[in-house]
């Protein structure tokens, strides 16, 4: 999966100028299309007349409304009812608590690969059907069926992807204090300090969900330590305490530590939540509370609730780079079956599909890697530009560390790398005593204890 050093230098140069050209080319002109229509069905999926088939993720808001008219078109072509079943993080033990009360759902979204291993060696989840692998091969590379595989049997289909490498800004507040944007994380330090002269907080930060915080840290760590370093540390074959984690901690503190750059100071960082660290971004016109917020390409569902305009009011950059090469970080959400129905594999055959990915895509805030997806499903040129980069990687690219680790450590709130990092938020200049308290609950977690 992970190729030569030189092809992943060529992805992620591809990645940073596919970023680049939507920042830049998308300033004036049409950037709403008229969203394609839902295309001719792709995939025969069985009559399911009547049966009852639910469905688990942890999605809410627009992001739960839209899965929804994914799964309502699953119940035209099938006959079947599905119900929604809203899940809590950790979503393994939310599971956990289902499975032993006697009422797994069919299918269950799961946000980390690292659950996806947890409900195979847990005996929970059930390997995809033919029908399902068939869509697989047809539209995925090796790398995404890779992910879905444990033990080489293949178990889950990533549905809904993400470029975590993503800043968006406000170009109202941008063109008030006169800033540029930034390739670099020196640059970007600068264009933090133009913007706070001119009475705006450069960043919105959402602290008070700790994953947000993980994916700041692995964008500054994958572009200083490197692909190979970021791998090891994944694994936890070095430990938090490594100089190399020291190192990107620090460089995390230059804007961690400065209360002036974020949005109520590390205070109010702490006490947002991750959709009001967007949409306070893009309300207020040219004083919002920040004038930019780091988080993937799925910020454009929160976005569109301010009435913001992607591609005219809300613009996107790459991460800037912090060594070599700018960081390239993708997330996504993997369907497994946790029960042996029809109505499960048939579901999942469908995610596997480019036709639920494109019901999806319409709506904006998603990405599929399922590269026969029409990028003319996409709702603007920037999230056009952002598929196509994430479809060019094909195999070649960096998937969210804290979401292959154990939950215990990358995937619950209140606990391990997601508590760690917030209390590093609060006491920025605490390098050390964070590398030891994310090492213990590593090792904890990885059962090196």
């Amino acid at each position: 999966m992970h190729g030569s050093t030189a092809r992943r230098a060529r992805t992620w140069t591809a990645l940073a100028v596919a970023g680049g050209l939507a920042a830049t080319a998308c300033g004036g002109g049409k950037t709403d299309d008229p969203p394609a229509k839902t295309p001719a069905a792709t995939v025969e999926l069985p009559r399911l007349d009547g049966a009852k088939v639910s469905v688990a993720a942890v999605w809410t808001g627009p992001e739960q409304a839209n899965f929804t008219k994914v799964l309502d078109e699953f119940e035209k072509r099938t006959g079947a009812d599905v119900s929604f079943v809203p899940a809590q993080d950790p979503i393994v033990t939310f599971l956990g608590s289902k499975i032993a009360g006697g009422q797994p759902p069919d299918v269950a979204l799961l946000p980390q690969a690292g659950a996806l291993v947890q409900a195979v060696e847990k005996k929970w989840a059930h390997p995809l059907g033919p029908e399902a692998r068939a869509q697989l091969d047809a539209g995925y590379a090796d790398g995404w069926k890779k992910l879905g595989q444990v033990g080489g049997t293949p178990y889950g289909v990533y549905f809904k992807a993400a470029n975590k490498s993503l800043i968006w800004y406000n170009t109202a507040a941008f063109e008030n204090a006169g800033a540029r944007v930034p390739t670099t994380w020196q640059e970007f330090l600068a264009t933090a300090d133009t913007v706070s002269a001119s009475g705006t907080a450069p960043v919105s930060v959402g602290g008070a969900d700790g994953w947000t915080l993980t994916d700041w840290f692995e964008n500054v760590y994958l572009s200083q330590a490197g692909p190979e370093q970021y791998d090891r540390l994944a694994r936890h074959e070095i430990k938090w305490t490594d100089p190399s984690v020291a190192a990107a901690l620090k460089t995390l503190g230059e804007l961690f530590g400065r209360k002036d750059f974020l949005a109520g100071g590390q205070t109010g960082a702490l006490a947002t939540e991750f959709p009001k660290s967007v949409t306070q971004t893009f309300t207020g016109g040219d004083r919002p509370a920040a004038a930019m917020v780091f988080e993937g390409d799925f910020v454009a569902v929160n976005i569109a609730e301010t009435g913001a305009k992607i591609g005219t009011d809300a613009k996107v950059f790459p991460f800037p780079k912090v060594g070599a090469k700018a960081p390239v970080v993708s997330g996504g959400d993997v369907a497994v079956a946790l029960k042996p129905s029809k109505g499960a594999q048939a579901l999942l055959t469908f995610l596997a599909s480019p036709d639920a990915a494109t019901v999806w895509a319409r709506q904006g805030g998603f990405l599929s890697p399922n590269r026969k997806v029409d990028p003319a499903a996409y709702p603007n040129a920037i999230q056009r530009d952002i598929a196509k980069a994430l479809i060019a990687a094909g195999d070649d690219f960096r998937f969210d560390m804290s979401d292959q680790a154990p939950a215990a450590f990358g995937g619950t709130p209140g606990a391990g790398e997601w508590k760690a990092l917030q209390d590093f938020l609060k006491n920025p200049q605490d390098v050390a005593g964070t590398q030891q308290r994310l090492e213990a609950d590593a090792a904890k977690a990885y059962g090196k204890n």
